[in-house]
């Protein structure tokens, strides 16, 4: 029996739905409109497509949006004096600046610069260290949509054991961390593998839920999972497809084929995580403008 498929799609508008609410609320008691600054540097093709994304969904939330470019050659100074002036606005809550930087600028110094309460990526130092403790914070958006499709598909991790493939800042060690906090919606025993271990298959075979985030496009098959268990792919890899109109095709971690014979559940890709991500920072810049980002 084919595993049921956890639409992101769907979970993704509920959840804007309900910020949009809290927006309308927030705008209606305290007179606050969530503002969102992006700050786009270079003209990376991908990095627009994001940027425009986000913009969009800032849009039908009827958030305040900012979008600063500037050219690749810009200095480390400049980006650190518009990132000083979002800080100092009262009317911006989230700043974002997109990644990848240019190899001349300090990526951490960039993080670091941006005021934690308005770090809606959940990347400063701060903010993991308190996720890390399990206080209050802005969380990275992409692991929060993980801990939402699992919720909202009714696979509580809460007692399983869960495997996350992909040891990255962005997902695989917050991802880690929020699963096995001590709290409904988590509660997870927690293995965490990576690309430097020699035999992955094994330790994937024990997990109820796999987390795939290693960016390898199929490199997790249907032969290496349990029966019955929960899938979320979080990889977003496009490789060559002559059948498709621009030349190439987006496919997962997951060998989707083989896996959805053998999952409960499975995220698609696209359709799945991908969507969860912009819906989880328009939900940061609301928390953020509530003055509800820890302190």
């Amino acid at each position: 029996m084919a595993a049921r498929l956890i639409d992101g799609r769907l979970m993704a508008a509920d959840i804007k739905a309900e910020v949009r609410r809290g927006a309308e609320e927030l705008l209606r008691s305290r007179g606050i409109t969530p503002g969102l600054a992006f700050i786009l540097v270079g003209d990376d093709p991908g990095s627009e497509v994001y940027v425009r994304s986000k913009g969009k969904a800032c849009e039908e939330l009827h958030f305040r949006s900012v979008t600063e470019r500037r050219p690749a050659t810009i200095a480390e100074a400049e980006l650190l004096e518009m990132i000083a002036g979002f800080n100092a606005d009262p009317a911006i809550h989230g700043i974002l600046v997109q990644l990848p930087l240019p190899p001349h600028i300090d990526e951490q110094r960039v993080i670091e610069a941006i005021d934690f309460r308005k770090d809606v990526d959940g990347f400063h130092p701060v903010n993991v260290g308190k996720l890390v403790l399990g206080l209050k914070c802005l969380r990275p958006c992409t692991p929060a949509g993980v801990l939402e499709l699992l919720a909202r598909s009714g696979n509580d991790p809460g007692g399983k054991h869960a495997v996350v493939v992909g040891r990255s800042n962005i997902v695989g060690k917050p991802v880690c961390n929020m699963l096995m906090q001590k709290r409904p919606g988590a509660n997870a025993a927690v293995t965490i593998v990576h690309t430097g271990v020699k035999d992955i298959a094994p330790l994937v075979r024990q997990a109820d839920i796999v987390v795939a985030a290693m960016g390898r496009p199929r490199s997790i098959t249907g032969a290496m999972l349990k029966p019955g268990c929960v899938v979320i792919d979080v990889g977003m890899n496009r490789i060559p497809d002559p059948t498709a109109r621009n030349g190439t095709r987006l496919v997962g971690d997951v060998d989707f084929a083989s896996a959805v014979e053998v999952a409960s559940a499975i995220t698609p890709v696209p359709g799945g995580v991908g969507l969860m991500t912009i819906a989880m920072l328009m939900k940061n810049t609301l928390q953020a403008a509530a003055g509800d980002a820890g302190s």
